[in-house]
């Protein structure tokens, strides 16, 4: 209610019915959460490894991860944007009622042990390539 009084008050004619919806999305949303456009602005910037750096919060790096690294370093905003609000807001009304999310860390790569050629093998793959190039 508080979000309706205040749109209407701020407006000059009565607000469209998306105007009303955002305000009261934002009119619940925890202190500290970005505008869909911040968080999007945020989630272009952030250099890779995405999961290693330092997010205003959790939906703004999964979001992004849902919306593909690839589209938003690739795509125009006209077309990302839209994108990533929807899976945004989705994230956003699950923190309203109280889902709290984090970021995982990736999981590191099993290690494998280092063998190196021995000098046999070495001639013989040298002599495959002079093969291909004849």
């Amino acid at each position: 209610m508080s979000a309706a009084e205040k749109i209407i008050a701020d407006s000059e004619y009565l607000p469209t019915l998306h105007k009303m919806l955002n305000a009261c999305r934002s009119a619940g949303m925890p202190a500290g959460l970005p505008n869909p456009r911040k968080a999007y602005q945020e989630a272009c910037n952030k250099p890779s490894p995405k999961a290693e750096q330092q997010w205003s919060h959790a939906i703004v790096y999964l979001a992004g991860r849902d919306c593909g690294w690839h589209l938003l370093a690739n795509e125009i905003e006209s077309r990302a944007l839209p994108a990533f609000t929807e899976i945004y807001q989705q994230y956003c009304d699950l923190v309203v009622i109280g889902q709290e999310f984090s970021i995982e860390p990736p999981q590191a790569l099993p290690e494998t042990p280092q063998v190196a050629a021995s000098q046999a093998h070495n001639l013989e793959q040298l002599d495959r390539l002079k093969q291909l190039l004849d």
